[in-house]
């Protein structure tokens, strides 16, 4: 069979066997039904939600005359930017009972939740927000992104039970009622964007982070194949939970399940300790899905190179490695212990330097001093953190922060550790793709050939999943065990 996977800014065919299964998200397997999806109905759906919180009163009730509120609101990596999006419907829904309340739109913040992302362009306000309300708040300084380097717009809590450092962001912290707009939507970290993760990351310092994203908690047995009893999204809730008793209050969630096309399924408010369970219930029955009637000896994806992370993740190589684990922790649970990756990527060299200044330094020490995989680079995690440059870029010019490069390493490290071989297909710089540990062929079909006469023999079982990095994504089971939550 002929197929078309991501490569570039285009497409990469490939010829495969006849006998290769197919995966796309939202059409192998139909998702549950969206929500209809105009804005009355939205609205209504998450107006509902909002009136009827789990676990805690509703907003009118929360809310009052002289009361100050901060949204949190997603950066754009996440949740979709149509005129419908969850974001835009559930902020105009929670303003209008805020307002009913009588909070006065003086009283009100928006903060967008990037955490070690690059804070947030104009441009990408405007499309977080839609022209309506960036044009009710910008204007008066009332959107803003949050800054993990502003000592002085930051609180240190001290340390959860555990001993993780918790550093949150002020404006939340000091407000009456906090406000988190999240997503729960399928991630190779946790299991969910959205409830506790969405405050444990977005709105934090790079200390905190770092008690998470880092191979003794990414490598240890729990992480893959994903999950949401993980030791990371422990932390998560435990992170999360210490800000609510340090503030004295719970935040209130309003949490939406998106589709494959970021399309609310449901919607949930509340307590994010009760109301996250079970947003879930909902969420599994989309994300997990007990599929497969195999496992696979070889999977097949194409990377394009404008992505999730933005222009460059495809060719980036520490970033191109996180994308690769993206897809074994979400799909571990259906790869043979022989499992062998071909990916498509165009590999050309383009690192987008401005937004990632420092993967570059990075790479290059990987190729030296003893450097064999790449947990051996964590040791400097703090050095690259701490960096003035990096870190005023990330500040004032839209970089991520210098941190993030080593939870995208700690993460980049698990396709090797679960894999017979990586094939970097149709790669115009191919030693970059080796110098991260992958071996490099021009077509699928040479990476093909060399893959059975190596690793898995002539009949593998093959997994084919084209669109893997532009639609929603899925974590796929075995048919007849699948997922127990």
């Amino acid at each position: 069979m002929k197929l078309d996977f991501e490569y570039g800014n285009g497409l990469m065919s490939a010829q495969l066997p006849d006998t290769t299964d197919v995966f796309i998200p939202g059409e192998t397997v139909a998702d549950p039904p969206c929500l209809p999806q105009d804005w009355d109905s939205l609205y209504n759906a998450t107006l509902e939600s909002i009136r009827n919180p789990i676990g805690m009163p509703a907003l009118r009730e929360l809310a009052g005359p002289g009361k100050t509120v901060v949204f949190v609101i997603p950066d754009i990596v996440k949740g979709g930017i149509q005129p419908t999006s969850h974001r835009k419907v559930a902020v105009r829904a929670c303003l209008d009972e805020l307002f009913a309340a009588g909070v006065e739109k003086k009283d009100i913040l928006f903060i967008v939740s990037n955490g070690l992302h690059p804070r947030a362009t104009v441009a990408e306000m405007r499309k977080i927000f839609g022209e309506e309300l960036f044009n009710e708040f910008y204007p008066s300084g009332q959107i803003t992104s949050h800054d993990s380097e502003d000592a002085e717009h930051m609180v240190d809590l001290g340390c959860t039970r555990r001993g993780d450092p918790v550093l949150m962001n002020k404006y939340v912290f000091e407000c009456d009622l906090p406000i988190l707009i999240g997503h729960t939507q399928g991630n190779p970290y946790g299991g969910y964007s959205g409830g506790y993760k969405h405050s444990a990351t977005g709105i934090t310092h790079w200390r905190s982070i770092a008690s998470h994203h880092v191979p003794r908690v990414m490598h240890g047995p729990d992480f893959t194949p994903v999950s949401g009893h993980s030791l990371m999204r422990t932390k998560f809730d435990e992170i999360s939970m210490h800000m609510e008793e340090k503030m004295g209050h719970p935040f209130f969630c309003c949490d939406a399940v998106l589709d494959t096309y970021s399309r609310q399924i449901a919607v949930f408010s509340g307590y994010a300790a009760e109301m996250q369970p079970e947003s879930w219930k909902v969420a599994d029955k989309r994300t997990y899905v007990p599929w497969a009637e195999k496992k696979y000896d070889i999977m097949v994806f194409g990377m394009p190179q404008d992505f999730h992370y933005g222009n460059g993740m495809g060719t980036n190589p520490i970033q191109m490695m996180q994308a690769l684990s993206a897809q074994v922790i979400r799909h571990k649970r259906v790869m043979s212990e022989r499992c062998v990756i071909i990916c498509s990527s165009i590999c050309n060299g383009y690192f987008h330097d401005e937004r990632w200044p420092y993967l570059r330094e990075l790479y290059e020490m990987f190729q030296h001093d003893y450097m064999n995989i790449l947990p051996d680079m964590d040791r400097y995690g703090e050095y690259f953190a701490t960096n003035e440059e990096y870190v005023r870029k990330y500040r004032f010019a839209n970089a991520f922060h210098p941190f993030h490069g080593f939870s995208m390493m700690s993460c980049g490290h698990i396709a090797e550790m679960n894999t017979s071989a990586i094939y970097i297909v149709g790669a115009q710089e191919p030693g970059i793709a080796r110098g991260m540990g992958l071996k490099t062929r021009a077509t699928f079909e040479e990476a093909l050939e060399d893959a059975m006469r190596k690793f898995t023999g002539p009949d593998p079982h093959i997994l084919a999943l084209p669109r893997t990095f532009k639609i929603g994504a899925v974590h796929l089971c075995m048919k007849d065990e699948g997922y127990q939550g």
